[in-house]
């Protein structure tokens, strides 16, 4: 028997092997060190006795995943697996199965289902051995989605702790209804004092089963306030009673019991939103086992509700019990707004009196301009003066509020590698008009402080008889959109002005059910986990989930809305582990923790039908230097709604930009170094919220590096552009086989229609435009049924050669060896060299037709205006339906009649004469 173990992932740690065990014939697998999703890909072979006689029935005891760690003498077992069998065939045959997560290739077809093996065991024959496909496939669920409050009676273990009648809402109706135990601990009164210190330092404890959650504890206050709302999931309840402790904090020694608080979930009252938030109470504490009461009150609210309940998002939950400090805000569900970005449009003109620190020679003189970070300079005026003129247009980006100003600085280049500050001038970013349309903006002069005055020489600004002036005309552009996103995934395309907004086409309605099969992100304890959050941006709205700690398979059943104003726009997701809890342990040498990227989805709106309900998985594949990795699957409900058809139609037919982006367009490298600064500034400013969004976050969802270089994304944009011409290559060659009448049956039908078409050519607009109206007909059929995801194959993932993405994935400028670094500089010449030589023809035969009539050659040219003449006298005297049915008939003629040469058409196009002999 020949066994081949196959791709695929096992959750497994350190070093990893397979030792299959088969009628006492033992073998194992090679080791794999380090790695949580280990390849083996290898063969074991047995000894198989093909006894005639019907053989008893055979185990294959297949495969046991071992975990070997060199510290320890042995193996640790993981997991076993049994298969029974009733055939081996010849090999051939294979068959892929995949069980739990470890996939086999066997050489054997089974006859009928074999013992053990689920119905649900996945079987392919693939013999080439890849990923299965569907594994990177968009699949289907069927969620329960919506509110349903079970009937009076129908509570909390049978005994009724929810009350009211069946209630749908649609406040939470594209996610699974989660209900969780609430409990306010508000504040206390009338503690009585410690009879061994004299004071108290109170706090307060609830409990449910073995979930304990605390207050802060206040030192020596008889009347404490927390304010802190408790929450306890209602599938980890383990207790029928909440309690509720009020202790002294002692500093050494065990804390003192005051008194506690006990609710009977039975009787514990269901709030369902809308309605007002439950009052708080006061009650009397009880002592220890129920003796009587202590003195000294508490006031609480204990409900049952969902995660629709107001208190849910800043509630202590139970499943974090762990987390301290800094890391408790970090795991909450949060919205964001991106500050509003406007561009800085800085046209600086000209100079006045610039005097250079050499008296003896005039300036050459340019312009600074920083705002924040970004720093943009004019070209060196090309006459040296003291008056010097540059008229150019320097643009930023700048955030509201404005935190920063416009630094402008005079120089003068005395040297290449020196210059001399003449003059600078500081100035607030709100004093500028904001500009709404192309209108003019009035200029203005400023007076330059000169460099030095004012600084190390206050006393010699006495004896400055005049300053240097500058003239600027500036402004706040607000017709404009600040990109900072790619415009192929742009979520947005409102101006900055809130004053040329449109109204809004619809609603986008998202809800982020959870995640299944996460593969572990860090290690805890020794053990892998991973605590999963996810953040969505669309337009200036940022979302981000609660994280969801220690979970492969976390729900976290959110639901968010936002305005559309565009349905040609994405939505972006992504999945991210929370690396900031303060409880993991650092990799040696980890300088900064950064949260790790688990996956994205986008989506476009305009895939989306309106007031449809989307319920799908998204696999979440992620690009590692080892290649692509499947990271798990994101489930989503997503619902999009149309407001007003009509509006959403007369969208269509408007640009996608404000109409100052095509009125007084940036350049190409403009545009891209202005999204960078922009992207920069809106990291800067979430990364300063409560929790912050950080960096490595906001990069991630924002692409930040996607003018990168890479040659996967040349060949996979390279094999995009080859798949459109094969539609035209594909037309073409249909219709040499119609003129060369490889169908007969074709070429009569094209014939006929020829004919027709000829005859009455009013009739050829319109049957164009009925065959497109019958085309788009029968392609409704096959109309997508799902939105986009993520293609491996159209993004050259599965295929990609390891050095291609150690380059991508590689620093810039280069941190990789000489040779490496000269290997890949070669292999980058010869793919664009073959670019080079595409462009180079089609350059070619565009200045062959630019040679027809330029006379280059003469004797072409000649002949060419002899043919026009010809051709305008026989068209004159010529009906056109006679010329167009002479050169159809031509060109559909038979087989017979035509020559295995070149027509004398392409001979003397070829002939004519190109650019190219004038190129070095």
């Amino acid at each position: 028997m020949l066994m081949t173990l196959c791709p695929k992932t096992a959750k497994a740690q350190l070093v990893l092997l397979v030792q299959v065990d088969f009628k006492n014939q033992f073998s194992r697998t090679r080791t794999v060190h380090k790695n949580l999703n280990p390849i083996w890909n290898q063969k074991l072979l047995f000894h198989f006795d093909k006894n005639p006689k019907p053989p008893p029935p055979i185990h294959r005891e297949i495969p046991v995943v071992y975990n070997e760690r060199r510290a320890i003498s042995g193996i640790n077992f993981l997991g076993r697996v049994r298969i029974p069998c009733s055939d081996i065939v010849k090999k051939g045959e294979e068959v892929y199965i995949k069980l739990s997560n470890l996939k086999i290739k066997w050489f054997s077809s089974f006859v009928k289902r074999p013992e053990g093996v689920p119905l649900t065991m996945h079987q392919q024959v693939s013999p080439q051995g890849h990923h299965p496909s569907q594994d990177y496939e968009l699949k289907d669920t069927n969620p329960q989605l919506g509110e349903r409050w079970p009937a009076r009676g129908g509570g909390y273990g049978g005994r009724g702790w929810m009350s009211g009648g069946e209630r749908f809402t649609t406040t939470y109706d594209l996610v699974e209804q989660m209900f969780y135990l609430y409990a306010r601990v508000v504040k206390a009164k009338d503690l009585p004092l410690s009879s061994i210190t004299g004071s108290c330092d109170p706090y307060a404890e609830v409990k449910l089963g073995n979930y304990k959650g605390r207050t802060k504890h206040f030192e020596k206050k008889m009347n404490p306030e927390w304010n802190l709302v408790f929450a306890f999931s209602k599938d980890r309840v383990q207790s029928s009673v909440l309690e509720v402790f009020v202790k002294d904090k002692e500093m050494v020694g065990r804390d003192d019991y005051i008194g506690r608080v006990v609710f009977d979930l039975n009787e514990v009252p269901t709030r369902v939103p809308p309605d007002s938030p439950l009052a708080p109470q006061w009650y009397k504490l009880e002592e220890r086992h129920g003796g009587g009461k202590v003195k000294g009150e508490i006031m609480l609210a204990v409900w049952m509700g969902t995660q629709a309940d107001e208190a849910f998002a800043d509630s202590w939950h139970a499943d974090a019990a762990f987390v301290q400090g800094e890391g408790v805000s970090s795991i909450r569900s949060k919205v964001y707004i991106s500050p509003k970005l406007w561009y800085l449009r800085v046209n600086v003109i000209e100079a006045q009196d610039v005097v250079p620190n050499d008296k003896s020679r005039m300036p050459e003189a340019f312009v600074k301009a920083q705002v924040g970070n970004q720093v943009l300079r004019t070209k060196i005026c090309p006459t040296p003066t003291m008056n010097p003129l540059w008229n150019e247009d320097l643009v930023f980006v700048a955030a509201e509020p404005f935190e920063v100003q416009l630094v402008l600085t005079i120089e003068d280049r005395v040297h290449p590698s020196k210059d001399d500050v003449l003059g600078r001038i500081s100035l607030p970013l709100h004093i500028f008009e904001k500009r709404l349309d192309h209108r003019p903006v009035h200029s203005s002069w400023f007076n330059l402080e000169r460099f030095g005055f004012g600084v190390l020489e206050a006393d010699g600004r006495k004896e400055l008889k005049f300053s240097s002036r500058i003239h600027v005309r500036a402004c706040l552009e607000g017709g404009y959109h600040v990109l900072d996103e790619s415009t192929m995934y742009i979520s947005d395309q409102r101006p900055t002005t809130q004053q040329l907004w449109k109204q809004s086409v619809g609603l986008l309605e998202v809800g982020i059910l959870g995640a299944q099969g996460l593969l572990p992100m860090k290690m805890k304890d020794g053990r892998g986990s991973t605590d999963a959050y996810v953040v969505a941006k669309y337009g200036q709205k940022w979302v981000r989930t609660r994280t969801i700690l220690n979970a492969f398979g976390p729900k976290w059943n959110e639901q968010y809305t936002w305005e559309v104003y565009d349905p040609c726009t994405v939505i972006t997701l992504g999945v991210f582990d929370n690396c900031h809890l303060g409880v993991f342990e650092k990799k040696p040498g980890a300088s900064t923790t950064r949260d790790s990227r688990i996956g994205k989805v986008r989506i476009r709106l305009s895939t989306l039908e309106a007031n449809r309900i989307y319920t799908h998985s998204y696999p979440l594949l992620v690009l590692h230097p080892s290649g692509v990795r499947k990271m798990g699957e994101l489930q989503l409900a997503i619902r999009f709604t149309s407001l007003s058809l009509a509006h959403m139609i007369f969208i269509y037919g408007h640009p996608l930009l404000p109409k100052m982006h095509y009125l007084h367009p940036f350049t190409v490298n403009q545009v891209e170094n202005l999204r960078y600064q922009a992207m920069n500034i809106v990291a800067v400013r979430l990364g300063r919220a409560e929790p912050p969004l950080r960096k490595e976050v906001v990069e991630y969802m924002l692409d930040v590096d996607s003018h990168m270089w890479s040659m996967r994304r040349s060949k996979a944009n390279f094999f995009r552009v080859m798949s459109l011409i094969s539609v035209v290559i594909s037309m073409s060659r249909w219709l040499g086989d119609v003129c060369h009448w490889k169908n007969p049956v074709t070429s009569v039908l094209v014939h006929i229609l020829f004919l027709i078409l000829i005859w009455y050519p009013e009739l050829i607009l319109p049957t164009l435009f009925l065959y497109m109206f019958v085309i788009g007909l029968w392609n409704y059929r096959f109309r997508p049924r799902h939105p986009p995801h993520m293609d491996t194959k159209l993004s050259w993932a599965e295929a990609v050669h390891p050095d291609e993405l150690d380059e991508e994935f590689d620093t810039f400028p280069s941190s990789r060896p000489n040779d490496a670094v000269r290997m890949r500089y070669d292999r980058l010449r010869s793919v664009a060299g073959r670019i080079q030589s595409v462009v180079g023809d089609l350059a070619t035969q565009g200045e062959r037709f630019e040679s027809l009539l330029s006379w280059r050659d003469p004797r072409a040219t000649s002949l060419f205006i002899v043919f026009c003449f010809c051709a305008a006298v026989f068209l004159y005297v010529t009906p056109v339906k006679v010329a167009a049915l002479v050169t159809g008939l031509h060109m559909l003629r038979h087989p017979r009649f035509r020559s295995k040469l070149p027509s004398v058409p392409s001979n003397f196009f070829k002939r004519l004469p190109a650019r190219t002999d004038s190129l070095l």
